[in-house]
């Protein structure tokens, strides 16, 4: 680590790569271009914004965007990277031919320094439990056929992305969608299938669980987890309860196999995705009500807190920022960091 003022020097021109040696801090996504002047030089990428259509419930809203090839600035502030856009497909398709994602993908592979370290969201495909169709402008739930497809799994996108990326993939993100109790599975059985799917997979790259229905997260379902030696995601986000609460949950304790752990804030509790991009949108600072709001004040405080716990037992904590929680990303990761550097200051005495 470099000396305390340095660190202090570093994050206030948002390099947030020294904060301290437990901490990795990153973002949901790169490239907006809301963050030119903060993480992406004006002069290099102000004249390469992309422009597309983002609909939600709430509007149509205008999306700048910046080409991959920023990447390399982006880890020139940051530690690692999660990437969402495998979420929405695999990277390959039945038959193993390459599709758009792998394609993607091997441009941030390329882009990116050769010490980058990537978390990638796992498909939907594969770990929802119901996949939302829209047709005529009527949504609906249907039952997702490849729920818990092992095999389809490691095919179409683990063994692809560890091609890709190979020991610069740090992690992979399971995130499965919330549900009420009646279209729920029994906790029992949601823990025993589970047990099944993540038994079959390789050991080469660590998995990390979020799971968005609060009544799922049973004692079955974190002793699984630790008998497993698969990572618990201690989420910001509309329906789980306060991360200071999923670390009671979990019995106090960090449970992934390679001594990573994973921190996501996402969106403020209480708030639907659409009203919280709404409110964000367009992502270039701070949302003024939430800024000092207690939620806001909370969710730093327990962030800053599950680091020194990780740090009592030697773990690393992979903190993810998301622009729909504040408003901007790398300002609530300087925040952050300014507040382990507060501590770190009075720790040095």
């Amino acid at each position: 680590m470099e000396p305390i003022d340095e660190r202090h020097a570093a994050v206030d021109a948002y390099d947030f790569r020294e904060v301290h040696p437990n901490l990795r801090l990153g973002t949901a996504s790169d490239r907006y271009a809301a963050w030119l002047g903060q993480v992406y030089p004006l002069d290099v990428w102000g004249d390469h914004v992309e422009v597309r259509p983002r609909k939600t419930s709430r509007g149509t809203f205008e999306e700048r965007t910046l080409p991959v090839a920023s990447v390399d600035d982006y880890f020139q502030h940051f530690n690692v990277l999660e990437l969402d856009f495998t979420y929405y497909r695999p990277l390959a398709d039945t038959d193993g031919k390459p599709e758009q994602n792998h394609f993607t993908l091997d441009a941030y592979a390329e882009h990116a320094p050769p010490d980058a370290l990537f978390i990638l969201k796992a498909p939907q495909q594969f770990f929802s439990r119901t996949l939302r169709r829209s047709r005529g402008g009527q949504v609906s739930y249907e039952p997702n056929p490849q729920y818990l497809d092992a095999d389809a799994y490691v095919r179409q996108f683990h063994e692809p992305a560890l091609e890709l990326l190979g020991e610069r993939l740090v992690g992979v993100l399971f995130e499965q969608e919330y549900g009420r109790v009646a279209d729920s599975p029994a906790p029992e059985q949601f823990v025993e299938d589970l047990d099944q799917f993540f038994g079959a997979l390789p050991t080469d790259v660590q998995p990390h669980l979020e799971i968005r229905s609060p009544h799922l997260l049973t004692e079955d379902y974190f002793r699984f987890l630790e008998q497993r030696a698969l990572g618990f995601v201690f989420a910001q986000w509309q329906y789980l309860p306060p991360i200071r609460e999923q670390w009671q949950k979990c019995g106090g304790l960090f449970t992934a196999a390679d001594g990573n752990a994973l921190c996501r804030l996402l969106s403020p509790r209480g708030i639907s995705f659409d009203d919280a991009f709404s409110k964000a949108y367009p992502f270039e600072q701070a949302v003024p009500e939430w800024e000092d709001a207690p939620e806001t004040q909370r969710m730093i405080l327990d962030a800053v807190a599950l680091l020194y716990r990780a740090e009592t037992t030697d773990t690393m904590l992979n903190l993810i920022v998301n622009n729909r929680v504040y408003g901007n990303a790398p300002a609530l990761a300087q925040r952050i960091a300014r507040r382990v550097l507060d501590e770190e200051d009075k720790r040095a005495g």
